[in-house]
């Protein structure tokens, strides 16, 4: 691993940064996991080549030789060409290298724009805003967390994030960094033409698979490694999961980029799997965030903004905006394909459930999702059997 740090919740480094654990609570194994497995732990040493005939990795500390290898390099921060950019009080947020930076910033300045307002650039302005950081989120899209959210779950998150302090901007981009004479961040030039004052910059706009290694080695990649349902690559030695890993999705059955932590360890627990000789099949990545602001939790699942021209696709909402509370589902040949709960996500699980088996939706089951109640008895009589009686199905 290119980090000196043993390996860590990435969800976490939000919670890190603001100062709800500390580092102590990041670790996801401590060191004496890996030395009893006999594993040999590496740290802050960078794989800077491969030789996938010669089967070969080039560190910058010397060699190691495979027989299968997992690329598991993750995203790395995008960083628009925004004028401005380059030079100090510029940060990203995707390390606990980040969020040690940003925790130091956070006793030094007092105002911070964070560019961005997907679920990176969210939690690095709320663990900022908890240590006292005036902060301003600067969003292109009509509302935060574009890609799990509607504009009408978006905008009951925007108005959670204003209700304590955080100043919340869409529809509008940053246009340029401005920076004095010494260079010092003096404020963030919308493309509006407003001026939002500043002292430092986070942008988290997102990230990009960190495929560079496995393009130089000639493994096939388009938007991320090419991956199949075992998680092999082009080459039948290396495997890839994670961030950087393109790989079938549950709901298309196409090969996409699902960067979220869920997707990340389960297609590492098949890729381990089926390196040390199983043939374990991985039924697919499914896009999910649950996170929560302030007291108002969210869970996005599946596909929850489906293209408008999709004739097959019926979308239902309940909106009650007294208890700021919100249901979106989203409906395709008669099943359950997303959700978008907010304020109330009690019963995520089961909505989840019939997203991820692909349960049948009757008008009768229809109406109970809508109104809140996906109970288990709602499930088809037949999977309910298999999974209590496995191999009895017949006999029952």
């Amino acid at each position: 691993s290119q980090e000196p740090e043993v390996t860590y919740g990435r969800p976490l480094i939000s919670y890190y940064l603001a100062g709800k654990i500390g580092a102590e609570g990041l670790p996801l194994r401590a060191e004496e996991y890996y030395s009893d497995r006999k594993v040999e732990l590496r740290l802050g040493e960078t794989v800077t080549s491969l030789d996938v005939e010669a089967k070969k990795a080039s560190t910058d500390k010397g060699e190691i030789a495979y027989d299968k290898l997992l690329i598991a390099t993750g995203g790395k921060p995008f960083v628009p060409p925004i004028p401005g950019k380059d030079g100090p009080g510029v940060y990203s947020f995707t390390t606990k290298a980040h969020a040690d930076q940003l925790i130091e910033l956070a006793s030094k300045v007092k105002k911070v724009v964070v560019i961005g307002g997907g679920l990176i650039g969210l939690k690095a302005a709320e663990s900022l805003f908890d240590r006292g950081v005036d902060v301003s989120i600067v969003e292109l899209a009509s509302r935060v967390l574009s890609a799990a959210f509607d504009d009408a779950a978006g905008g009951i998150v925007a108005e959670r994030l204003a209700q304590v302090g955080l100043k919340v901007f869409c529809n509008v981009s940053a246009k340029e960094i401005v920076r004095d004479k010494k260079g010092t961040i003096k404020s963030v030039l919308l493309t509006d033409g407003r001026s939002l004052p500043a002292e430092a910059v986070v942008i988290a706009i997102g990230v990009t698979p960190a495929m560079d290694l496995a393009k130089a080695a000639g493994i096939a990649c388009e938007r991320g490694i090419l991956a199949d349902k075992r998680l092999r690559t082009s080459d039948a030695s290396v495997f890839a999961a994670g961030d950087v890993a393109q790989a079938p999705d549950l709901l298309s059955g196409e090969k996409r980029v699902v960067p979220i932590w869920p997707n990340a360890y389960e297609q590492g627990f098949y890729a381990g799997r089926n390196m040390s000789g199983a043939r374990a099949v991985y039924a697919g990545g499914l896009p999910m965030n649950s996170i929560s602001f302030y007291g108002l939790p969210t869970q996005s699942v599946g596909l929850v903004n489906p293209p408008a021209d999709d004739k097959k696709i019926k979308v239902e909402t309940v909106l009650d905006a007294e208890k700021r509370t919100y249901r979106k589902l989203v409906f395709k040949n008669k099943k359950l394909v997303g959700y978008v709960l907010v304020g109330d996500i009690e019963n995520s699980g089961l909505y989840t459930s019939f997203v991820k088996f692909g349960f049948p939706v009757s008008d009768e089951v229809k109406a109970r999702l809508l109104a809140g109640q996906p109970g288990v008895l709602l499930w088809p009589e037949e999977f309910l059997k298999e999974t209590w009686n496995p191999g009895k199905r017949s006999a029952a």
